[in-house]
């Protein structure tokens, strides 16, 4: 298998590009052949599956909001059948939830862990996608991600670690993705910028650019049994570049 198989990139990345077909232009050019698709895109699934298509553009994934999976469900599903893609992933609870107590993250593992049982019997994977904010304690040592987990036990809610926000939250990702490996299905591949640089890009950097050694951590996320590899930068200063240079350093990093 090819490292292309495997690599898709968040198209979050590119959105102050803002127009759609030139944003699928820059990643197929930059040589990706999947996108990780973004809430928006599912609500005109049908016009986004024809301007991938008319790129050899595959969709490997999708971001949905809990907004989405909770109001509308059957749309969502139907959308990814439209897509062609079976892995799903909520990105982040609102703001204003994100310092919530140890109840409201109880309350969602709960909710995310039956909304995944809903979404598995139309052959979909739901996951959730992780920042930092989950790293807090927030039962005694126990973090917010570690209730969600906890609470969902036995469902099939599987997780798409973002390795970086890990980082960021000051705890050892391998540790984390070791201890959860059984619920990794992807991982968001984005890198942080040395101290001092790259202050306008909220200190991101593009792959392969900054302190993490994403040799490692890509072999420790495939081997835990991420399925997908997705590039993002939340905050790039230029995204097609960031497109280009993160794919030309991950091509050959299984080589």
């Amino acid at each position: 298998m090819s490292v292309t198989d495997c690599l898709s990139i968040q198209l979050y990345t590119l959105r102050s590009m803002e127009d759609l077909d030139r944003i699928l232009d820059t990643v197929a050019q930059a040589g990706y052949s999947y996108v990780e698709t973004v809430g928006s895109h599912l609500d005109d699934a049908q016009g986004v599956r024809s301007r991938l298509d008319a790129r050899g553009l595959k969709a490997s994934s999708s971001h949905v909001s809990l907004a989405a999976l909770r109001e509308k469900p059957n749309a969502v599903i139907e959308a990814c059948r439209v897509l062609g893609l079976t892995d799903l992933y909520m990105p982040a609870v609102p703001p204003e939830q994100r310092d919530m107590a140890a109840d409201g993250w109880r309350s969602l593992g709960q909710e995310l862990g039956k909304m995944a049982e809903r979404f598995q019997k139309d052959g979909i994977r739901l996951g959730y996608h992780n920042h930092h904010w989950e790293m807090v304690p927030k039962d005694g040592a126990k973090t917010a991600l570690e209730l969600i987990f906890e609470e969902s036990e036995g469902s099939p809610l599987a997780w798409e670690v973002d390795v970086a926000w890990l980082v960021r939250g000051h705890v050892d990702p391998k540790a984390w993705i070791d201890r959860y490996r059984s619920k990794i299905t992807a991982a968001h591949v984005k890198d942080i910028a040395p101290t001092g640089q790259n202050e306008d890009q909220d200190r991101w950097a593009d792959v392969g650019s900054g302190v993490l050694d994403w040799r490692g951590l890509w072999r420790t996320c495939r081997e835990a049994g991420a399925k997908w590899m997705v590039v993002e930068h939340d905050k790039p200063a230029d995204p097609a570049k960031t497109a280009r240079s993160s794919f030309d350093f991950l091509r050959n990093i299984e080589g």
